[in-house]
């Protein structure tokens, strides 16, 4: 899938697995939109612990019936998609951290489309 290969964006949105969007998760949210939204590439990652903007430690606890952990989403595309994308999420995120960072993507293959 060489039209996937070269410079790209490369955003990461850090959150609680608490925040909600129109009733379900945000990640959950976020990834969908992403999908619909036709980005090349979106990952949801479950911090183990973390802090942020209140410097409140969220971490696993055993014992805790409820985990309050950090979770990181990456989202990578062009610019062009990236900015498109983020311009709809600020609508969405009610709280987090975002940064951007540029990548050079060397690889992106599936079986399916082994021959673009």
């Amino acid at each position: 899938m060489k039209r996937f290969i070269g410079k790209r964006k490369l955003i990461r949105i850090f959150i609680s697995n608490e925040e909600k969007c129109h009733g379900k998760p945000l990640w959950e949210h976020l990834l969908l939109k992403a999908k619909e939204m036709d980005i090349s590439g979106a990952t949801v990652i479950k911090g183990v612990a973390g802090f942020g903007a209140h410097s409140e430690i969220m971490a696993f606890n055993v014992w805790s019936l409820s985990q309050k952990l950090p979770l990181i989403i990456e989202i990578i595309d062009t610019e062009e998609k990236i900015t498109k994308f983020m311009r709809a999420a600020d609508d969405w995120i009610e709280e987090a951290f975002v940064t951007m960072t540029d990548v050079e993507v060397v690889a992106y293959k599936h079986p399916k489309h082994r021959h673009q």
